[in-house]
This record gives C-alpha cells, sequence and structure tokens, in this order.
C-alpha cells in the first residue's frame, strides 16, 4: 500500500484553450495532484532525498502550466502527471486541472478534467 502526498490549489496563468481570446489574454488555472509512494524510507531517515519534493515539484508543475500553450487541459493534465512520474519515488499521481473561467454558455462554478498516470 502506498502512501499519498497532495499538493492542493496550485494558481497558475496559463495561455491553454481553444480560443484565440484564451491564448491571447490567458487565464487563471489551478492543478491539484496527489502522489503514491512509499514515505518509510524517508520518514526512517528523516531525508528529504528519499521522498517526492514537493516543493521542487510545485515549481515544474508551474512552470508547465505557464509555459507552452495547449489547446486541451486534457492535454495539460497529461503533461503534469508525467512532470510528477519524472520523479524515481513516485510510483502513481493524479492530477486535477480546474479552469473556473472556461468559456461556456453556462453559469458553472468550475470545469475540470482529472487523470491518473501510473508508472509503467
Amino acid at each position: 500500500m502506498a502512501d499519498r502526498i497532495s499538493i492542493t490549489g496550485l494558481r497558475v496563468r496559463g495561455k491553454h484553450g481553444v480560443f484565440e481570446h484564451e491564448r491571447v489574454d490567458g487565464q487563471e488555472f489551478v492543478v491539484d495532484a496527489d502522489l503514491w509512494l512509499d514515505t518509510r524510507p524517508a520518514a526512517e531517515a528523516d531525508d528529504l532525498a528519499r521522498t517526492a519534493d514537493y516543493g521542487a515539484l510545485t515549481d515544474r508543475l508551474a512552470a508547465i502550466v505557464a509555459g507552452e500553450p495547449v489547446a486541451l487541459i486534457e492535454t495539460l493534465a497529461s503533461r503534469l502527471a508525467a512532470a510528477c512520474l519524472t520523479d524515481p519515488a513516485v510510483q502513481a499521481a493524479e492530477v486535477t486541472v480546474h479552469k473556473p473561467d472556461a468559456p461556456v454558455r453556462q453559469h458553472v462554478a468550475d470545469i475540470a478534467v482529472t487523470i491518473r498516470r501510473e508508472r509503467t
């Protein structure tokens, strides 16, 4: 059974979307990431090198959201999950990308995509 580290509510401005105004003006995206890993080695040694460094990971995730635009938040979520899995301690990652200002005709509080990826 794996342990979980959660990153909740990472807010970053990005220029993702299918419409031109989204890519020009940008908007805020909110990212949640759950990482599954065995934290026992880190806890027993009290050693950051034996677990996922969530400080460094939040910087990588923020850079991806602020970086190269994509049309779909599904693509963005996939890239973020792949970044989580680059940490050798992480066995699986579940990432949710929220797009609270998505340009839809109806009033909604949020539009979000959640994906889960595991190390192969």
